[in-house]
């Protein structure tokens, strides 16, 4: 897993790409505390379980796949 920033929030997380549809990212804090996108739902009354990210880390996690510091296929 490699480490991607947020380029919103500055959040990091532990990511790997297993193919272009297939993202595993693992949180190194509580998401709803230190995304605000996240913490927004979660103070709307979903359960931080349930919200799987935001579009601003979605698009960070894009740029590191194009920039060659993620890549796909878990390496």
């Amino acid at each position: 897993m490699r480490a991607v920033e947020c380029g919103t929030c500055g959040n990091q997380v532990l990511c790997e790409k297993f193919s272009p549809a297939h993202t595993q990212v693992q949180w190194t804090d509580e998401a709803a505390e230190v995304c605000p996108r996240i913490r927004e739902k979660v103070a709307a009354g979903v359960l931080s379980a349930r919200v799987r990210s935001c579009g601003e880390l979605r698009d960070s996690i894009d740029a590191a796949v194009a920039l060659g510091l993620l890549e796909v296929g878990g390496a």
